[in-house]
């Protein structure tokens, strides 16, 4: 009896052939399924435990959290970071490092009281940062430096008193900014002077001081009117004549006694404005005792030295002031060269109309002799009726 495997036969090779044929074709599809369900690991393993992740947003918002979740393995596609309705009460330096790609950060209703400099310096895309309803009283004027591509800012609801200069700086794209519902009674021109494509500005419910703290900001949002900008309202609680007006409404002519105020202040050696210490901005480096304001030495300058120059407001205003004064020489000049213009027209058209005139004149001076022959007839006739009337 032949053993088994003689009698089988030769190997069918045709068939194996076949075989390998429709089973080839199965593998890339294999490791596409695997490339897929990896992704959606590293998806779900990077999102934070408390939050809901997809492929753009992390949504982390009534968590009850007490202290900033693990985002440093957050996918690079993360566009949108939510986080509000929590307990926030702090962020760290590094709260954010790393997260390039986020373009819209919500933190508002929390409890954040303070934030630490340079916090969203790695989110050079953000376009929308919400700080709503917090507990800030001040804010560092580097807080906002890298954010180079934010368009909404709402620090609205906190309780702020000041926004200190230097702290928009880089915000020059901004179109949308909310302070309303703070601490504030004045702001400084000088601050929101960078702001050139601001469209819209919420300034409501705050305690606002109308006197000459105020007029500076007056004109520049006067100038934000005019140039298309929006503004909710400024409305005035001091001082008592004032109170419950816009200050949009109140005419110029109301702060013409705070130029007096500063003749008097400068020519009594006094600071600009009202005598308040500290009211220059700290735009000059320079060394000093102790690193204040001490005189200045031939030492190199320390970083982040800084000594306020009481002058220095008033040079920051300068460049603004110098292009709206030539812009209004060359208006002026505009308008008298329209209306001597204007003037020459209307000289010539008097001497041409005098000459036409006394062309006109001795034309009926030589024709009068004609004309004097038929009045001389009629004249006793008329005499002749006058006497009997």
């Amino acid at each position: 009896m032949p053993h088994p495997l003689h009698s089988a036969g030769p190997p069918d090779w045709r068939s194996q052939g076949r075989t390998s044929h429709t089973t080839t074709p199965t593998r890339p599809v294999l490791l596409c399924l695997l490339c897929v369900l990896s992704s959606l690991v590293d998806l779900t393993t990077a999102c934070p435990a408390t939050c809901l992740c997809n492929a753009t947003d992390v949504d982390c918002s009534g968590r009850g959290l007490l202290s900033m979740p693990a985002l440093t393995h957050l996918p690079v596609t993360a566009r949108t970071l939510l986080l509000p309705n929590n307990h926030l009460s702090s962020l760290g330096p590094g709260s954010f490092a790393n997260l390039t790609s986020l373009e819209r950060l919500d933190l508002s209703n929390n409890y954040l009281d303070d934030l630490p400099p340079v916090l969203f310096k790695d989110l050079g895309n953000l376009s929308d940062l919400t700080l709503h309803n917090n507990s800030l009283r001040a804010l560092n004027r580097d807080l906002f430096q890298g954010l180079v591509g934010l368009r909404k800012l709402d620090v609205s609801l906190n309780g702020l008193s000041d926004i200190p200069l230097g702290l928009l700086d880089e915000l020059q794209g901004l179109t949308w900014l909310s302070v309303a519902g703070n601490r504030l009674h004045a702001l400084e021109r000088a601050a929101f002077e960078p702001l050139a494509n601001l469209q819209y500005l919420q300034l409501g419910a705050n305690p606002w001081e109308c006197d000459c703290n105020l007029r500076d900001f007056k004109h520049w949002m006067e100038w934000l009117l005019y140039r298309g900008g929006k503004v909710d309202g400024v409305e005035c609680t001091l001082p008592k004549d004032l109170r419950g007006r816009d200050i949009r409404g109140v005419p110029v002519e109301m702060f013409n006694y705070c130029l007096q105020l500063d003749d008097e202040n400068r020519g009594g050696g006094g600071p600009r404005s009202g005598g308040k210490e500290g009211s220059s901005p700290p735009c000059g480096r320079t060394t000093g005792s102790g690193g204040t304001g001490g005189a200045p030495t031939s030492e190199v300058p320390a970083a982040g030295d800084l000594v306020p120059v009481p002058d220095c407001v008033q040079r920051r205003y300068q460049p603004v002031s110098v292009r709206r004064a030539i812009g209004t020489v060359v208006i002026a000049g505009v308008v008298c060269g329209i209306v001597c213009i204007m003037m020459v027209g209307a000289a010539a058209y008097g001497c041409i109309y005098a000459s036409l005139m006394a062309k006109y004149q001795r034309e009926l001076k030589k024709r009068q002799p004609l004309m004097g022959d038929g009045e001389g007839d009629a004249e006793p006739e008329d005499k002749q009726i006058s006497s009997v009337a």
